[in-house]
């Protein structure tokens, strides 16, 4: 079960009334706005798609904060998983709260064990530069079940932009920059259970979401999404 925890959420990392839209950053939030992304194995073999739509606006003071729902869905077109995103831009970084990491339905898998957890967000400069280091990010849960402790770590480090691209993908080309980063995850009832991976990703300015994100262990592809579709 703690392994399927594990590749769960790194399946994750791979974010109706009047339309609300605002400006941030560069970036244009839009209800009823969306994206896909077709998701792929290290054989270039196409596993799926994730749908991703902004259902709600907001002002909060200086800061526009988005709400992303998302499903993914497999190679046949079934639902397998469905997850909210938090989102929020203050003009200069884009933050994507950790919390939206661990899905409800990934929550149920800690039921009965009362855990509690902590959380680094993610951020995004409005503005790359190559040789940029990002800040962590980090999701930390301790909890117990009867005696026993129960302890879950996800650290994501080492986020540098290592570079700039011409990128073409489905969705149009883009001069992108390249981020890598390490994930680290781990999960220990009694004994741990680790997942260490690699991850190369491409972004642009005004996009919110990842171009394409490879992920890699131990130096393998284990496989890749690349951005399709905005609306």
């Amino acid at each position: 079960m703690k392994k399927l925890v594990l590749w769960s959420i790194l399946c994750l990392l791979m974010l109706c009334g009047q339309v609300f839209a605002q400006e941030c950053a560069g970036l244009t939030m839009k209800e009823g706005g969306g994206f896909e992304m077709n998701n792929y194995d290290g054989k270039a073999k196409s596993i799926g798609k994730i749908v991703y739509k902004i259902v709600k606006v907001t002002k909060e003071g200086a800061n526009t904060v988005f709400v992303i729902d998302m499903e993914s869905f497999n190679n046949k077109g079934k639902s397998e998983l469905k997850n909210t995103y938090k989102m929020m831009c203050d003009g200069n970084v884009l933050t994507l709260d950790a919390s939206s990491l661990i899905s409800q339905e990934q929550m149920k898998s800690f039921q009965n064990m009362e855990m509690k957890f902590t959380y680094d967000n993610i951020e995004y400069p409005a503005k790359y530069n190559v040789g940029d280091k990002l800040k962590d990010a980090s999701v930390k849960g301790e909890g117990k079940s009867g005696p026993m402790a129960i302890n879950f770590n996800m650290l994501i480090k080492n986020r540098v932009i290592v570079g700039q691209e011409k990128l073409t993908i489905p969705a149009g080309t883009y001069d992108a920059y390249k981020l890598t980063s390490d994930m680290n995850m781990e999960m220990v009832m009694g004994f741990p259970v680790k997942m260490d991976m690699q991850s190369i990703s491409y972004r642009a300015p005004g996009i919110v979401w990842d171009l394409k994100t490879e992920t890699y262990r131990k130096g393998k592809l284990m496989g890749y999404s690349e951005l399709t579709k905005i609306y």
